[in-house]
């Protein structure tokens, strides 16, 4: 295909003889407006794709838990995005980026393997990164380690693999409006302080020296296909009824932003770089070291855990730990 156009899938059920389908007619009506047509510009192409993936349907012993945290500290704030706005600096609303030490606009995923990382576990130098807060004009970017969860969003938790290097994408839309965010599928609890939860928009107040938290999941259904695509969003999807659709079969761990932002009392001048709260949104750039993140994977998710950053679960200390006690690989 030469032109933009829409995914087309035709998807044949019985034969028609010996030699398969007849097909008479297949005619396909519409446009999108900006359709860049697959493989062409935007469209980063995973290698190896993953193909022939049927979507896990399993049904593993219970377990309560399946899930490790990346426990990852803010390094820095930069008007950049290097998925949005590949190599422009300053073209973006202001962001705070958490994990690696080095993400700006021009940053790439294998850039990210050669730089630091403000995340508990060394191997993880994974480019986290989300709007601005501000309380006025004075950014309220979280203090310590915040929590990420990495988690099962399936039912068959030990089909879930790891993250494909360079794997990228946007959870969100910053042009959101409440019934959106309300309504999208990584929504959990909304923006919460004291006993205030489920906010749409932020709180008119909080009460003195509590924080500000938001929790919000992202999709966890790859196509197997992509790293990247031109929206950023759709070689990724959310399980439904916790299955990954047809055509994003490949389980990987969901992200689960837990953030924490040091604000309170009077909120009415408490925004975000992208505007009110339902504009909540974030980026995530994978830097993990593939032997760590598989380690991660497989003992705490797939092993049906509740771990740390060092993938220890201290209510089943008998299981051990992926990592040794400076968080690295055994």
């Amino acid at each position: 295909m030469t032109a933009g156009g829409r995914f087309i899938r035709l998807y044949a059920t019985a034969r028609s003889g010996q030699n398969g389908v007849s097909l008479w007619e297949f005619q396909v009506f519409g446009s999108i407006a900006g359709a860049v047509a697959p493989g062409g510009p935007g469209y980063i192409l995973a290698n190896p794709q993953v193909t022939n993936a049927v979507p896990a349907t399993g049904t593993p012993a219970h377990a309560y838990f399946h899930e490790f945290q990346a426990n990852c500290s803010v390094t820095h704030d930069l008007p950049d995005d290097p998925i949005v706005f590949a190599g422009k600096p300053g073209a973006s609303h202001m962001h705070t980026f958490m994990g690696s030490t080095i993400t700006n606009a021009g940053t790439t995923p294998s850039q990210l393997l050669t730089g630091g990382t403000a995340c508990k576990a060394p191997g993880d130098k994974s480019g986290y990164w989300m709007p601005t807060l501000y309380n006025g004009d004075k950014a309220m970017d979280p203090i310590g380690p915040q929590v990420i969860y990495y988690k099962t969003g399936i039912n068959d938790y030990k089909a879930v693999r790891p993250f494909p290097p360079g794997l990228r994408f946007v959870v969100g839309d910053p042009a959101s409006n409440a019934a959106d965010f309300k309504g999208h599928p990584g929504f959990v609890e909304g923006w919460e302080c004291g006993n205030s939860s489920f906010n749409i928009d932020f709180p008119t107040t909080c009460p003195a020296g509590t924080e500000l938290n938001i929790r919000f999941q992202a999709p966890s259904c790859w196509n197997g296909l992509y790293l990247d695509t031109p929206d950023h969003k759709s070689h990724m999807a959310y399980p439904v009824n916790g299955v990954c659709p047809a055509d994003h079969p490949v389980a990987l761990p969901m992200i689960e932003f837990k953030m924490a932002f040091p604000v309170s009392g009077d909120m009415s001048q408490v925004h975000l770089s992208s505007g009110r709260g339902f504009s909540f949104h974030y980026d995530f750039m994978n830097g993990w070291d593939p032997a760590t993140l598989q380690a991660m994977v497989s003992h705490c998710i797939n092993g049906g855990l509740q771990c740390n950053a060092r993938g220890y679960d201290e209510t089943q200390p008998d299981k051990g730990a992926a990592l040794n006690d400076q968080y690295l690989l055994p």
